[in-house]
């Protein structure tokens, strides 16, 4: 949090503010704003001098001059899907929440480069939908596309579904047009597929989440859509052979191989007894599946017949118990529902203690039945929620307490986290540092890493303005 300012004029910057979009695009009336000052979990709500909704990248760039010159902090915000808290204000009420929500153009689509350039405001959906109608695919895909803008994308450096092929949002960009703190403009919204010219500088952007500057759009990589999918709930006896069962599949399908996310029994009944209109996909329920997805930009690629090969093969092997294949489209959104309502079960069920963690793929098996082991004697009764990207080594190790609700957050927390340490893994996989673990970084984090980051922040951010208290 800054210390309190004395020269600081808020009427002064809010007139500077309504000068610059006008009054309608700067909002202070407490019904106004209050969306804006809570993230969506609702596990951190802030204080803000305004919310300001600039149109363009020029106004956001006279924006934070003004900011630099009246010292008013600014809190970068797409749309507020985040779940660590990197998107809403402090305490502290001087910052600003400054919305991209307006900046919602797509300004470019070339089919012949596969690369599109859209504005930091566009609903992640919109990406999708633009990129499907030129015949092309946006491959970004989380459970949040629906209101998640692509700007708060790659400040997080989003991950999701189709990792495994198509990589983290850090992969999907060619170039950023950034404000800087100062509120110069650099325009680095190049779609070259290859540039050595010396630092790669958005990538000082993607993943800072909003510290370093704000980032007013982007040059995104297109792929041929897909024409053939192939989708099958596996299930498996344990975390050790759906490893294996990965191997196999990687092997024979390379980059055809989308998606192979692990579900454990707890996350299914979960789904099962939260979710309207969905059913057991088994016959006999089991401790483990793992949900896999092929597909191949060919009309009529054999992929079903191929998986149906591999799934044989991984039966003869004991790597696998059950599976269900699915025929049509109706049926591979019914098994992926299965999946992608895993998060809401669980708000629905009640407060969990959540964790996204990324750990070495061979050592998964391991620390889970390590960590697994050491919070149950800990905690008794805790009902542990694992699901997650198995492919990419990225696991949502969720543990509720129904008895104690969050109290116990900060132990669960330490056994949590220094199993990922002892494993070799992260604390943070796909999802940020924001508020919620900002204060734990320095316990597993380089201290040379720390150092480097804070000399980065100090140069870009000398005054500390651009998302205070979030990540260092």
């Amino acid at each position: 949090m800054n210390a309190p300012n004395p020269s600081f004029d808020a009427v002064y910057a809010l007139q500077q503010f309504r000068a610059v979009v006008g009054d309608a695009a700067v909002l202070t009336e407490p019904s106004d704003i209050a969306s804006y000052l809570t993230d969506w979990r609702g596990n951190f709500t802030g204080r803000a001098l305004a919310v300001v909704r600039p149109a363009n990248t020029a106004e956001v760039a006279a924006l934070v001059k003004i900011c630099a010159s009246t010292a008013t902090p600014i809190v970068p915000q797409g749309g507020n899907t985040g779940q660590v808290g990197g998107s809403v204000p402090d305490a502290d009420g001087r910052a600003i929440v400054m919305s991209l929500n307006r900046m919602n153009r797509i300004r470019n689509i070339d089919t012949d480069s596969d690369t599109l350039i859209a504005e930091a405001g566009v609903i992640l959906q919109t990406v999708q939908g633009a990129a499907d109608d030129a015949d092309r695919l946006f491959p970004l895909s989380l459970g949040a596309e629906g209101s998640c803008t692509i700007g708060g994308n790659l400040a997080t450096n989003a991950g999701g579904t189709n990792v495994l092929r198509y990589g983290n949002a850090r992969d999907l960009v060619l170039g950023l047009e950034v404000v800087t703190p100062k509120g110069d403009i650099w325009d680095g919204l190049s779609v070259l597929r290859k540039d050595n010219t010396g630092y790669d500088i958005k990538n000082w952007f993607i993943g800072s989440e909003g510290t370093l500057g704000i980032i007013t759009a982007a040059s995104l990589k297109l792929y041929p859509k897909p024409q053939t999918r192939a989708v099958a709930l596996v299930a498996v006896e344990s975390p050790a052979t759906a490893v294996q069962l990965l191997t196999r599949i990687k092997s024979a399908f390379a980059d055809r191989l989308v998606g192979f996310e692990i579900i454990s029994r707890v996350c299914l009944d979960l789904v099962l007894r939260h979710i309207p209109n969905t059913r057991e996909p088994f016959a006999t329920p089991q401790a483990w599946q793992v949900l896999i997805e092929l597909n191949d930009s060919r009309a009529n690629a054999p992929i079903g017949e191929w998986m149906e090969t591999e799934l044989a093969a991984s039966f003869e092997a004991e790597e696998a118990i059950d599976a269900v294949i699915a025929t049509s489209e109706a049926q591979i959104n019914e098994l992926w529902r299965l999946r992608e309502e895993i998060s809401e079960a669980q708000r629905l069920e009640g407060k969990n203690v959540k964790h996204d963690i990324s750990i070495p793929i061979s050592k998964i098996p391991a620390f889970l039945e390590a960590c697994d082991a050491a919070l149950v004697q800990a905690f008794p009764e805790i009902s542990l929620v694992c699901f997650g990207h198995l492919g990419d080594g990225n696991l949502h190790y969720n543990c509720g307490i129904p008895a104690q609700g969050l109290a116990k957050a900060a132990a669960i927390n330490k056994i949590v986290y220094t199993h990922v340490d002892e494993f070799g893994g992260s604390i943070s996989a796909e999802h940020g540092i924001g508020q919620l673990k900002r204060d734990v970084l320095p316990m597993h984090k380089s201290p040379v890493a720390l150092t480097l980051m804070r000399a980065m922040k100090a140069t870009l951010d000398p005054q500390n303005l651009m998302n205070p208290g979030k990540v260092l």
